[in-house]
């Protein structure tokens, strides 16, 4: 990605609008809602519980609903993640961002890792919404992030993704480059968690990320604005 030519308009894009807590209210989703509609963000992510409101507050725009799936802690059953990835889309998801067995992971039982993948990307790719995978690597060793990266290139979901932004910590550079080097042009590659300023975006960005996930938007945003300006 050539920074140099992003515009305003073009960052905003890569942007998932984030909010994730527990104790969010309607008001507080009218809010993240409003914000994605006005500057034209990609995608507003949140949990699979309110997509039929944002959704409705959605209506007419471009902005896509993102489901979080498993969230934060990735321990259910594929049974039960496929469950409520089908009830999110129901509601109205156009994306999905499920969180993989971590445990499995750990275990390097990746053919589990692969049977848990292929099953939300082909009920995702069946019905038109794109799907991304998260690794939570704060709690993975490089060559377990490599080996599922691997997995991915062939299972093929439309995104990797770092973190969840509730583990112990969220994107590394490092990790960027090393799922972007993995995955090649097969899958693409997301960042979120602790990505809170345009320097850390920007870096994110010229590590191989094309989506950046964060309840920072506006924040980075600013920044962005006030570089160009000089």
């Amino acid at each position: 990605m050539d920074i140099e030519k992003l515009d305003e308009r073009a960052l905003c894009k890569l942007f998932d609008h984030t909010l994730l807590k527990p104790y969010a209210t309607r008001k507080d989703f009218e809010k993240l809602c409003a914000q994605a509609r006005e500057h034209g963000f990609m995608m507003v992510a949140i949990n699979s519980g309110p997509v039929a409101l944002c959704k409705k507050l959605l209506e007419g725009s471009d902005v896509h609903v993102g489901a979080a799936i498993s969230f934060p802690l990735g321990a259910m059953s594929i049974a039960s993640k496929c469950g409520e990835t089908l009830n999110a889309i129901n509601d109205g998801a156009d994306e999905i961002d499920y969180v993989i067995n971590i445990a499995k992971a750990k275990e390097h039982d990746y053919d589990y890792i692969k049977k848990e993948m292929e099953a939300i990307t082909s009920l995702c790719k069946e019905r038109g919404v794109l799907i991304k995978v998260i690794f939570e690597n704060c709690y993975l060793e490089k060559e377990e992030i490599r080996q599922i990266a691997l997995i991915a290139r062939d299972v093929g979901p439309d995104f990797i993704k770092t973190s969840t932004g509730f583990g112990t910590s969220g994107a590394t550079v490092e990790d960027v480059r090393l799922m972007k080097q993995t995955v090649g042009d097969r899958v693409k590659v997301k960042a979120a968690g602790g990505i809170r300023d345009w320097p850390t975006c920007k870096a994110m960005l010229e590590a191989g990320a094309e989506r950046i996930g964060t309840s920072s938007s506006l924040q980075i945003l600013e920044g962005f604005q006030n570089e160009r300006r000089g």
